[in-house]
């Protein structure tokens, strides 16, 4: 390493946000970059620490170590290269990725990690400014068309890695852009979607071409694609909203976050919304129940909506404030995760069963709760009742959306109603058929929708040429 002392002699100094009152008046981003400096600085701090546990923790298997030294160094083009070798999209991780590695960081073990997410996010920022990023045109054209359903971070990291193996590769996506979830999911605060247009008008110069409009299974068929295509990959997502079939369900003023957030996200984008239904919180008691990053993002945006109130309800107990490091370091661990939307006005409980909605002609007006002890059975004489003129559930995906496309082909589905297939070869159990993604695991991380997608990608090189020299 470049500064065998580095992280004796500096702190961890990460970036930080605008004042969350001036950030909930806008949806841009309010995340203040690191000087070139301090970013330097930090990437000095990576030690010679032997087994760098963060390779593991990252899913794509970012070369941490390296690209930190690179960095230090002031070699960032060399730094950009290493990090372009395992992520396709470095400026989408560097926004939203949870950061496995930083936990899995041997500093860590100090609650010192290494920056790692952050200086990442440094590294292709700047090799956009500096011009760096082309597109990689394949030399030579294999003959082989390829389909792919969905244009996620799945669908998007295997079609760039086919053609710039020379495959004439087409994306169908059932809505107006391109992105799924990134897109359409992920509030703009969290991540602009200029970003996302950025790579494929790259990815359009590498002779990608795109379908929009064209929902699969439903428009057009996906016996169509296996007919005409060599290879079909399926990275349609796990978008099967988990619901919670209670009293009261059908009010009006209870939705699934993914029927709120994406409506933002169009109007911030100037993309036509559904202004026959606007879901709003601007003036309301808002509760959103589930404790994960899409109840997260539900709060941002209802603050962004100027909500009166925001409650977020958790089934699961309270996590702890920190974790004990000797059990559960280098893995992922479970603790009390505050996010800049939580920061930003809401009221969180835990160890809350939602039981009953409570309405007055067709609205709904309240939620009424019970706590749960640490074995989810009800705690007695604990049921209370929270105000609501809007409840967002924001409980997770079950599995992919089952009508049309899977059902139409046909494939074998898991337990859990994923469709089945290794990490392997990403074969469906119909010919010609690949999948990849939350479709295949369930839903699941940015990062972990383009490690598959990458390697999905190699599979189908070689099932279509006998070998493949694309990276896994």
């Amino acid at each position: 390493m470049g500064k065998v002392t580095g992280f004796l002699e500096i702190d961890r100094q990460d970036r930080k946000y605008k004042p969350a009152a001036d950030r909930i008046r806008h949806y841009d981003e309010f995340v203040i970059p690191l000087s070139e400096e301090t970013t330097r600085d930090q990437a000095s701090r990576c030690m010679d620490c032997g087994i760098p546990f963060c390779h593991n923790g990252c899913p794509v298997n970012n070369q941490i170590p390296d690209w930190n030294d690179l960095v230090y160094h002031d070699e960032w083009r060399r730094a950009l290269t290493n990090l372009h070798s395992t992520n396709n999209f470095p400026e989408f991780t560097g926004r939203i990725c949870p950061a496995p590695c930083e936990a899995s960081c041997t500093l860590n073990l100090q609650d010192q990690p290494v920056t790692i997410k952050s200086i990442e996010c440094a590294i292709i920022d700047r090799g956009f400014k500096e011009g760096w990023v082309k597109p990689e045109i394949a030399q030579h054209k294999t003959g082989k068309k390829i389909a792919i359903v969905g244009s996620g971070p799945g669908g998007l990291a295997a079609a760039q890695q086919l053609a710039r193996t020379g495959h004439d590769v087409h994306v169908f996506e059932k809505l107006a852009k391109a992105g799924g979830l990134l897109r359409y999911g992920i509030p703009d605060f969290k991540m602009e979607k200029h970003l996302i247009d950025r790579r494929i008008t790259q990815m359009e110069s590498e002779g990608v071409r795109f379908h929009y409009n064209e929902h699969i299974g439903f428009n057009k068929s996906i016996d169509e694609l296996v007919e005409n295509f060599d290879a079909v990959i399926l990275a349609g997502g796990a978008e099967k909203p988990r619901d919670l079939t209670i009293p009261g369900r059908e009010f009006n003023g209870v939705h699934f976050a993914m029927e709120f957030l994406p409506q933002q996200n169009r109007r911030v984008s100037g993309e036509n919304s559904d202004t026959n239904n606007p879901i709003l919180a601007t003036g309301k008691h808002v509760v959103v129940i589930g404790g994960g990053d899409t109840g997260s993002d539900c709060i941002g945006t209802s603050v962004r909506h100027r909500a009166l109130s925001v409650t977020q309800l958790e089934i699961m107990q309270r996590p702890p404030e920190k974790e004990n490091k000797l059990l559960t370091w280098p893995d992922w661990p479970l603790k009390l995760r505050t996010s800049s939307s939580h920061e930003e006005g809401a009221v969180r409980d835990f160890s809350v069963l939602t039981k009953e909605f409570i309405g007055k002609d067709g609205q709904v007006e309240g939620v009424r709760c019970i706590q749960v002890d640490d074995k989810m059975q009800p705690v007695a004489d604990s049921s209370f009742v929270l105000k609501a003129d809007l409840v967002l559930l924001a409980m997770g995906f079950v599995s992919p959306v089952h009508e049309g496309l899977i059902e139409q082909s046909g494939v074998a589905l898991d337990g859990r109603g994923n469709v089945l297939a290794n990490t392997t070869s990403y074969a469906t159990s119909k010919n010609k058929l690949f999948v990849c993604g939350d479709m295949r695991r369930g839903q699941s991380l940015v990062v972990w929708a383009i490690r598959e997608g990458r390697q999905c990608a190699a599979a189908v090189d070689e099932f279509l040429m006998g070998a493949t020299s694309l990276p896994r």
